[in-house]
């Protein structure tokens, strides 16, 4: 196979690994369709990443993220969005997960009714994690994926029954360093998107859409310019496909405070693409760091005490309700990190009523449906959703709450309450260092600590660590009145890793990149300037290029 390469159109380069499977994925014509949408809408999201950058200068120089004045229009205007597909109609429990093959087919089978696969922040994006992911979510649309488990001898195939398939593409600032167009790297998103919807796009629609489809997920937006770019790319993948406008449907997750005050603008850019907002409360509370990561004012407490009682966490989730349900669409509820405790019966119980009792609250509220990442999970919140919808299938109709409507910029901003402690510092340092870790040997979504984590937490974990720092603020939460310094720091990454170390044992600590993670993870929280994204930072350890025309034997 030596000397076989890739048959690339005129002014792209792969540099990942050649591979018979990849080269499927990687054909000319799919490849063709990547570069056009690239060569279309680079420009328009170097400008859309450029206004990220200039909004955040405002925000370092006092400005608070608001509602714009321009577009208050479209707020007070009466229009909705398209009709909800049939076949997403029902979206009481989602799961979410990376796009591993034995996870994509346990996942269809795991009786939530939506699958969100996940080429984002569950996945570590090196080159092989998604080429195979493309191979197996076509293997899944198809209906013939299955997956030989070795070491327990047992053969996994999809049921009659699955879920219906979403994919979640990478935010626009991720770039894919193995494709190269035109001598820069691709768009991260444009590549995800691009090669899953010209290889699936007509099976899909045929044998789960209904007619319509595919299904999206669009993560980390802060404006709604981003919208507006995801509704030109659809426009032209139906053009060139010949399938009808409104076909490809998309739901945004709300994560970034700039955007929960352009959920009208969002849903009016993409109305007919649309199929709701969720409520992406992990990374909004990354996002709320990072806004305010100059705002010495407005610091978080410990994170664990950062949840859905908090004013302006619960204001985000009533807004998004009533202006979904107002414009026609699926309000989408938050993840339920929990992961079943099987050691354990009394602590599993335990945690299971905090599922029960957050999904309570979301469904009371008005939400349509939620996020579940285990299995394990799917039947209690089916339940609860289930006993409160009755036999209806979302709450779009009947639950407007039009006292949302009410919400201001004050409530939305509102200071949380709460305090800061030693063992949050400590927790933020064990979390982060683990999490980085599993990403830069592959893995994305991580069980520590009896939650599933993805990169949301290590970036909550990072920009935390990096503003106590910063504000040299006072530990005031266990009476011990410590100030954070570099010094208190350095101690505590030396005192964690060792711990780590206990935890893991000390084959696996030998083996694993601890040591490296720590190093990324210390300068990141330690840097005079704080990194948009912890990813971005660690993505150039994971990239591994190949000369072009070689293959692996």
């Amino acid at each position: 196979m030596l000397g076989v390469s890739y048959d690339t159109p005129e002014g792209v380069e792969i540099r990942g690994r050649y591979d018979e499977e990849f080269a499927k994925i990687l054909s000319k014509d799919a490849l063709q369709f990547v570069v056009d949408l690239q060569r279309e809408f680079r420009s328009q999201i170097k400008y859309a990443l450029e206004c990220r950058k200039e909004a955040q200068k405002k925000y370092n120089s006092g400005a608070l993220p608001g509602f714009d004045p321009s577009t208050k229009n479209i707020r007070d205007g009466d229009w909705v969005c398209g009709p909800v597909p049939p076949a997403v109609a029902d979206r009481k429990v989602e799961i979410t997960g990376p796009v591993d093959r034995k996870m994509v087919i346990n996942a269809l089978n795991s009786g939530a009714k939506v699958f969100m696969a996940d080429f984002e922040d569950a996945l570590s994006p090196t080159w092989e994690n998604l080429m195979k992911g493309q191979v197996n979510l076509k293997d899944a649309v198809q209906g013939t994926i299955s997956f030989h488990d070795q070491a327990r001898n047992r053969v996994y195939k999809l049921n009659d029954q699955t879920a219906k398939l979403f994919v979640r593409a990478r935010g626009w600032h991720l770039p894919e360093a193995h494709i190269l167009i035109d001598g820069e790297p691709a768009t991260g998103c444009l590549v995800d998107f691009g090669l899953y919807f010209y290889h699936n796009y007509s099976t899909f629609r045929r044998t789960q859409g209904e007619g319509f489809g595919p299904f999206f997920y669009l993560p980390k937006m802060e404006h709604s310019r981003e919208a507006k770019i995801w509704n030109s790319v659809f426009e032209k993948a139906e053009n060139k496909v010949g399938i009808e406008k409104g076909s490809i449907r998309a739901t945004v997750l709300i994560e970034t405070l700039p955007a929960v005050f352009q959920m009208n603008e969002i849903l009016y850019e993409l109305r007919d693409h649309s199929v709701g907002l969720n409520c992406g409360r992990w990374d909004y509370i990354f996002s709320y760091l990072k806004t305010f990561q100059a705002h010495s004012d407005r610091l978080l407490p410990d994170r664990v005490q950062v949840g859905m009682a908090q004013h302006f966490m619960r204001s985000y989730s009533d807004l998004l309700i009533h202006t979904c349900h107002r414009r026609g669409m699926h309000a989408m509820g938050g993840m339920a990190a929990q992961i079943p405790i099987k050691d354990d019966p009394v602590a599993n119980e335990a945690a299971l009523e905090l599922v029960r009792k957050d999904k309570l609250r979301e469904v009371l509220a008005g939400h349509d449906g939620t996020w579940a990442a285990h299995p394990g999970l799917i039947p209690a919140i089916n339940e609860v959703f289930s006993k409160n919808l009755s036999n209806t299938a979302n709450q779009i109709q009947t639950m407007k709450r039009e006292e949302a409507a009410n919400i201001t910029e004050e409530d939305l901003l509102q200071r949380p309450h709460g305090v800061r402690t030693m063992e949050g510092l400590r927790l933020n340092t064990r979390v982060g260092i683990q999490y980085l870790a599993a990403w830069l040997t592959g893995t994305g979504s991580v069980p520590l600590y009896n939650l599933m984590e993805d990169a949301a937490t290590a970036e909550i974990s990072r920009v935390q660590n990096w503003q106590w720092l910063k504000y040299g603020v006072d530990l005031d939460g266990d009476g011990l009145g410590v100030k954070v310094s570099l010094e208190l720091f350095g101690r505590v990454v030396e005192e964690e890793m060792a711990r780590i170390e206990e935890e893991v044992g000390k084959e696996k600590f030998k083996k694993g990149m601890y040591k490296e993670a720590c190093k990324l993870f210390t300068r990141q929280c330690t840097a005079p300037t704080l990194d948009d994204f912890l990813t971005l930072d660690a993505y150039n350890s994971i990239v591994i290029h190949h000369p072009e025309g070689s293959a692996k034997l």
